[in-house]
């Protein structure tokens, strides 16, 4: 996983939290790199789900909550970092559809070694379909993404989460009427 993720993750912590959770997270979760992230680095998600597990445990806040809250607070970081990305794009669902021929393809270009997740983007008449797959399984992450977009956009969307038998997700976004 990019380091970038994790330097983001450090960041919210301690603009939610303090720099002293910062520090207490990670010598909890004890990781490997020892809590020193580059954004350009690659890194064990495990290092993630470690930190984060040690947030719950001390925040009293549920894993996937704190998970699907960096997610949107890392949708605002992105659109900040890389605004061309969002360049003429009218609506969530527009951007959405474009993850994986777009942002992912650009990604690639600059971390040829990113491991990312895959979305399978169906439009519909109503809104989107999303199937995300990753071997990491971080679905909150996704779905905190997504919730980020939708807000950004300010688009009336609602948003359901369907889990799949193979372990993939399917994020079904409608139009409200």
């Amino acid at each position: 996983m990019k380091g970038m993720v994790f330097t983001e993750f450090l960041e919210m912590v301690e603009s939610t939290f303090s720099a002293d959770m910062v520090d207490d997270i990670i010598d909890d979760s004890a990781p490997p790199s020892g809590g020193a992230y580059t954004s350009v680095g690659t890194y064990d998600h495990q290092e993630l789900v470690g930190m984060v597990t040690a947030l719950s445990a001390r925040s009293g806040l549920p894993v996937p909550a704190l998970i699907h809250g960096f997610g949107t607070h890392l949708f605002g970081r992105f659109h900040a970092l890389y605004p061309r990305f969002f360049d003429g794009i009218p609506s969530a669902v527009d951007f959405l559809f474009g993850i994986e021929s777009v942002i992912h393809t650009e990604v690639r270009k600059l971390y040829p070694d990113a491991q990312l997740p895959s979305f399978d983007c169906v439009r519909r008449d109503d809104g989107l379909d999303m199937v995300y797959a990753s071997p990491r399984h971080f679905g909150d992450l996704a779905e905190g993404l997504i919730t980020g977009a939708i807000a950004h956009f300010g688009d009336p969307l609602g948003l359901t989460r369907v889990n799949l038998p193979d372990g993939s997700i399917r994020f079904e976004l409608r139009h409200k009427s």
